[in-house]
């Protein structure tokens, strides 16, 4: 049996109630979880008036709140995390009044989404229903998505996280984007239209 490594023994301990485990953790993943942040926010309006430090901290207040975390390794930590990161981007684009669905602005398929520059951002709320409404349908494969588009897990991770094989996992998240590619494309379409 391989050896833990340290960040998994600190999850593990502050999985088992250790509080402060989480303290000894932050530093190790903090550029990862920067880059993250980065990720998300690059996607954002420029405008946006969170920056990558703030979100790292509001996700890191939400981690250590958890009740029971049962966090299994550095790759689920980081899972975890993205999914905290989203939902902070999605509660604060909600606390600013973007019930009007982008403001007018375009939407994109999850390929654009993920590589958007900064001039494009990401309408978190239209991905979000749309998440959301594959969860409903398939819990796993929005998981999927979750974790390689969110958490920028690579397969290897994806596979340590989910305990299903590369190749399972392959085919589910191709499956996964086409869904909710169509299920974006209605809204692109009529973003285009309304252009012409």
């Amino acid at each position: 049996m391989p050896e833990k490594q340290p960040i998994t023994l600190l999850l593990q301990a502050f999985a088992s109630g250790d509080k402060s485990a989480l303290d000894e953790v932050l530093p190790l993943v903090y550029a990862e979880l920067r880059k993250l942040a980065n990720g998300y926010l690059r996607r954002e309006r420029s405008s946006h008036t969170l920056q990558p430090t703030a979100l790292v901290h509001e996700a890191y207040i939400r981690l250590v709140r958890q009740d029971s975390p049962d966090y299994r390794s550095r790759a689920h930590f980081l899972a975890v995390a993205a999914t905290v990161m989203r939902q902070v981007l999605i509660d604060h684009a909600r606390a600013r009044g973007a019930g009007k669905r982008g403001g007018g602005q375009l939407n994109y398929s999850l390929d654009d989404a993920r590589d958007a520059p900064s001039e494009q951002p990401l309408d978190m709320l239209a991905v979000e229903d749309a998440l959301q409404a594959l969860e409903r349908k398939d819990p796993g494969k929005a998981k999927l998505i979750e974790l390689r588009f969110f958490g920028g897990l690579t397969l290897e991770e994806m596979v340590e996280v989910t305990g299903s094989p590369a190749d399972q996992v392959r085919a589910e998240l191709r499956v996964a984007q086409a869904w909710l590619n169509r299920r974006l494309a209605p809204e692109r379409a009529g973003s285009k239209n309304l252009q012409k």
